[in-house]
């Protein structure tokens, strides 16, 4: 057998019924009704593994007659003998042949399968809820796509090429050996080669538990190893460096262990089927030997009995890998296809037409929302945001706000109520429309690792260089880009890392310019910023708002004061409604909201303040009269 590297963490051994379904489902790829192309391929891969196997089937009786040749006299003998030798190396070479181009055949049907099969999934991913990505780990998602698409080369390849064509040869073999030796023969091999697969199928399984323990413990060392050279200050400070060596030795300890049985018991497969299939091969030369001692059977059956089984037993000692590899190929499957099954929260009704939008008016109508039983987000809420308008929703924490936004663009439907766009029902429209319709700049703007020309021009696919340059200009970019060597080829880095936050914030408003929706969200698209940057990025909001309907979301009071009204959040209903100065009017939560963020404001000045001048402020004033005063001064 080949040495043993084929490794999981996960159960191996699905029930066979699932095995089956898992299987039954992947024919289609396999098998695809619309590509005529690949179907021939297919036809002609299995004719080239039927002239292969036939080919080989074929090779003991010239072997077989070389030998027999060869016993006789030499004259005419020598030359039946090299006629059958060449014959023989010949039918070697054919084999080998078809072997090739079955692969060549079928490569391109293995690889079609799988790209298939691997846009199917995307394409659902892509089709799945908030929900579900939030809940869900994304390496573990694309860890799960990663090995149901990897898995289909070598299930096919197996299944189609190794198991079928072994279990025909098996057939065949029990054919001839009836024909030209008895069914004692016959019975021998068959109850060998079913004492060897169930030998191998035990020990295998067993190996697989055994490969588990060992990849958690291994697993278990390394963690141990990179947790403590990650917190190698940690350890200093408190003199632990035996005690971490004590930690990851216990650990590596334990894993030697392991991958001592694993081995242990690869070499114990490894003798179990040599000494099933060795004994098989003596006693079938033993009764043919005794034939022959009767003369009933020539030294060429001796040879014919020999490269029969030989070349039986050939596929059989790979048995115990492919067979964990098809039972793990199995299960990467299953688990991808249960990906696949999940189901989509958010769904078009049938026949939704499209969003049509001649009047950006956006109304939340008694919507209640909850993201789990139990725990009601919004209740009843209704508000509106007229064409044209500006509106903004503030609130404390955990208020509802973020929600507001994540319903509008529909990533989940609420369990009451409506949300209208220019009176029609999103709920009751294409996504795809309803999403194309908003332009959002939220408070962390993650651009891809690419150039910032790929990001500009993100917010539409079909932005041309000139919309893109220009959508820079108006979002404030040229500057920063002016200085950089690349330009618009310069690339942003993973998550947009290499820019700095109000350069991000910048991108992502000329992202929005370049898609120019009619109606736009700004989900507190300048809490993470510093002061000045704040500023910079405020005005640059500003165009961009003209001749759009705005619906901020802000925690910042200060950013949204000039808007044409503003909604009070509190415990997921509506509070207060109105001008800046209507609210600060009525004393109520906007204005202690809008003192308490004053005070903060100036608590921080006169720090800096502190930190600026040794003697430290002047004339420090109470900040609560701060507040107030500030209060005052905007009535």
């Amino acid at each position: 057998m080949p040495p043993d590297t084929a490794s999981s963490d996960r159960p191996t051994s699905p029930p066979d019924a699932e095995g089956w379904a898992t299987l039954k489902r992947f024919l289609p790829y396999l098998w695809p009704k619309d590509n005529w192309s690949l179907r021939r391929r297919i036809v002609f891969a299995l004719i080239f593994v039927l002239g292969a196997k036939g080919v080989t089937l074929a090779l003991p009786f010239a072997y077989k007659g070389a030998a027999d040749a060869m016993a006789g006299p030499v004259g005419d003998g020598a030359t039946v003998a090299l006629a059958l030798v060449a014959a023989y190396g010949l039918g070697r070479f054919t084999s080998v042949l078809f072997d090739n181009l079955r692969n060549i055949a079928f490569e391109r049907v293995g690889q079609a399968a799988t790209l298939s099969l691997a846009q199917d999934v995307f394409h659902r991913l892509h089709r799945l809820s908030l929900r579900f990505h939030l809940n869900r780990r994304t390496g573990e998602v694309t860890k799960i796509i990663e090995r149901g698409t990897k898995s289909i080369d070598s299930m096919l390849y197996f299944l189609l090429f190794n198991i079928a064509p072994t279990a025909l040869e098996l057939i065949a073999v029990g054919v001839i050996f009836y024909i030209n030796f008895g069914w004692e023969l016959v019975a021998a091999t068959a109850l060998t080669v079913v004492l060897y697969i169930a030998v191998t199928r035990w020990i295998t399984e067993w190996r697989t538990k055994l490969r588990r323990e060992m990849n958690d413990l291994d697993g278990q060392a390394l963690h141990r190893a990179v947790d403590s050279l990650l917190n190698f200050e940690t350890v200093k400070y408190f003199n632990a460096e035996d005690r971490e060596e004590a930690r990851y030795s216990g650990a590596a300890k334990a894993y030697a262990e392991a991958a001592v049985k694993s081995e242990n018991s690869l070499g114990l497969l490894n003798i179990t089927q040599s000494l099933i299939t060795n004994s098989l091969m003596a006693a079938a030369m033993a009764y043919t030997v005794w034939g022959w001692s009767k003369g009933e059977l020539t030294v060429g059956d001796l040879v014919f009995v020999n490269t029969y089984l030989m070349q039986l037993f050939r596929p059989l000692d790979l048995l115990g890998w492919v067979y964990r590899t098809i039972r793990q190929g199995l299960v990467d499957m299953a688990e991808m296809f249960r990906l696949m099954d999940t189901d989509v929260e958010v769904k078009d009704i049938a026949g939704a037409p499209e969003l049509i939008v001649r009047q950006p008016h956006v109304t939340f109508d008694n919507v209640t929302f909850e993201y789990e039983d139990g725990r009601t987000i919004l209740k009843n809420l209704s508000f509106e945001v007229p064409a044209g308008s500006s509106v903004a929703i503030v609130g404390p924490s955990g208020a509802g706000k973020s929600t507001i936004g994540r319903l509008l663009f529909r990533f989940y439907d609420p369990q009451q109520g409506r949300i209208l766009i220019d009176g029609q029902d999103i709920a009751k429209v294409q996504q795809d429309s309803v999403r194309g319709a908003i332009g959002i700049v939220p408070q962390d703007s993650v651009l891809f690792n690419d150039t910032l020309a790929y990001n500009i021009a993100y917010g539409a696919h079909d932005a041309s260089d000139e919309q893109v340059t220009k959508a820079a200009g108006d979002a404030a970019l040229m500057p920063l880009i002016d200085r950089l060597p690349n330009g618009f080829a310069t690339t942003v880095g993973e998550r947009g890392l290499k820019l700095s936050g109000g350069e991000k914030q910048r991108v992502a408003i000329a992202r929005t310019l370049v898609k120019n929706p009619p109606i736009l969200l700004l989900d507190e698209a300048t809490s993470a910023l510093d002061t000045r940057t704040e500023r910079e990025i405020l005005g640059t909001l500003k165009r961009l708002e003209e001749g759009r309907t705005t619906l901020a979301i802000a925690h910042r009071l200060s950013t949204v004061a000039d808007a044409d009204r503003i909604l009070v959040l509190d415990g997921g209903e509506l509070a207060e409604s109105g001008t800046h100065a209507e609210l600060l009017a009525r004393n109520g939560l906007y204005t202690e909201m809008w003192a308490q963020q004053a005070a903060e404001s100036n608590e921080d000045d006169a720090v800096s303040s502190e930190d600026q001048s040794p003697e430290g402020p002047e004339n420090p004033e109470n900040p609560e009269n701060e507040a107030a005063e500030a209060a005052e001064a905007v009535k």
